[in-house]
């Protein structure tokens, strides 16, 4: 038995639309997240009426504390987004981990805005899904 070649040439870059549309996806998401985590962490320093007081929490930190954590992770994750839109392997990586901060950010503060809260845990599960969720040999 022979191996035989049909003389068509096979291009080295394949289509990757999927793999595109899912990392376009993580980068809009992440920078929107980043954006509503910094307004969040500046009205948390100014220590706004919007907040909850909730007493005998066992991760109770300051709410101005607070505010700095996610104005920081915010930055970054606007930072990460960019990379993110450039398809950089690192900002795939960076962007996972810093969802999941946010992720744990938001359940540690839970008590002082529980919506908004669970609404930004999702927004950062489903960023970490995106980015996930592409196989390697499809990422380019």
């Amino acid at each position: 038995m022979t191996a035989t070649h049909t003389g068509r040439m096979h291009s080295t870059k394949r289509s990757r639309p999927f793999a595109e549309g899912l990392t376009a996806f993580a980068a809009v998401m992440l920078m929107i997240a980043g954006v509503l985590d910094i307004c969040r962490g500046v009205m948390a320093i100014a220590e706004d009426d919007v907040f909850v007081s909730t007493r005998d929490y066992v991760f109770q930190f300051d709410l101005t504390g607070w505010g700095w954590v996610h104005l920081a992770l915010g930055a970054v994750a606007v930072l990460v987004s960019l990379g993110l839109f450039q398809e950089s392997l690192w900002a795939r990586v960076a962007g996972v981990a810093i969802a999941g901060l946010i992720i744990v950010a938001n359940f540690l503060s839970l008590p002082y805005y529980p919506v908004w809260s669970i609404v930004m845990i999702a927004f950062s599960a489903f960023i970490i899904w995106a980015l996930c969720v592409v196989r390697r040999d499809d990422s380019g």
